[in-house]
């Protein structure tokens, strides 16, 4: 399976960068999406020679991906691995997600940090139950963590479905629009790092974003 990272990134130069190093390590290409930074994220991406689309204002998080998966498309990838650009996800982690994915057939393969005990502060972990309760509702399928960037998606799932969002809710769009379409959704554990991680989530704002798509959703 010929598999690209893409990655958004806003702000995110001093830890996207030994981040982007880890992966091409391991022999993946990498796609960074520079959303609007104002910082050396796009000096850093270009110095690396990493693959770099940028956008001249944030956009959010869900238009970034958005553009990343367009490029791997049209690139002929097999398939996007997604992952956050502030170090919360371990590259360590990558091969097995995307074994399962080559073995399971199945449309996404998206990360577990709930059934591996991966920590995680205490109300997210409560609002994270919550919205993967309702979306595994949704889509008829068991969905642990449905608020884990990091996910395998193949590139049929991709060319197949329309996605609107452009904040966060597009990781709950990815898994609906799938399953709607037919595609099968597995989950794998993972650990997810927090030392170094800063949320550009706002709660209200990216909830009500939620509610929306999950409305749109319920509505035949």
């Amino acid at each position: 399976m010929r598999a690209c990272v893409v990655i958004p990134a806003y702000n995110a130069a001093d830890t996207l960068e030994p981040l982007v190093r880890q992966i091409k390590a391991m022999g993946l290409d990498v796609v960074v999406v520079n959303d609007g930074s104002t910082d050396r994220t796009a000096q850093a991406m270009t110095e690396a020679g990493t693959m770099l689309i940028s956008h001249l204002a944030n956009e959010g998080k869900g238009a970034a991906l958005r553009s990343g998966f367009a490029f791997a498309v049209a690139a002929g990838y097999d398939a996007v691995v997604t992952m956050d650009s502030d170090g919360q996800h371990g590259p360590a982690d990558l091969p097995p997600l995307l074994d399962a994915a080559a073995q399971s057939g199945a449309g996404i393969v998206v990360g577990d940090r709930m059934s591996s005990g991966a920590p995680m502060p205490l109300a997210r972990r409560w609002t994270n139950r919550v919205m993967s309760c309702l979306v595994s509702a949704l889509t008829r399928q068991r969905i642990p963590d449905s608020q884990c960037g990091l996910r395998v998606i193949r590139r049929d799932v991709l060319a197949a479905v329309r996605l609107r969002t452009r904040r966060f809710e597009i990781e709950s769009e990815v898994l609906l629009a799938a399953a709607r379409a037919g595609w099968a959704i597995d989950s794998v554990p993972i650990r997810a790092i927090y030392d170094r991680h800063r949320s550009h989530i706002r709660p209200l704002q990216d909830g009500v974003r939620f509610l929306r798509l999950i409305v749109r959703y319920l509505l035949p």
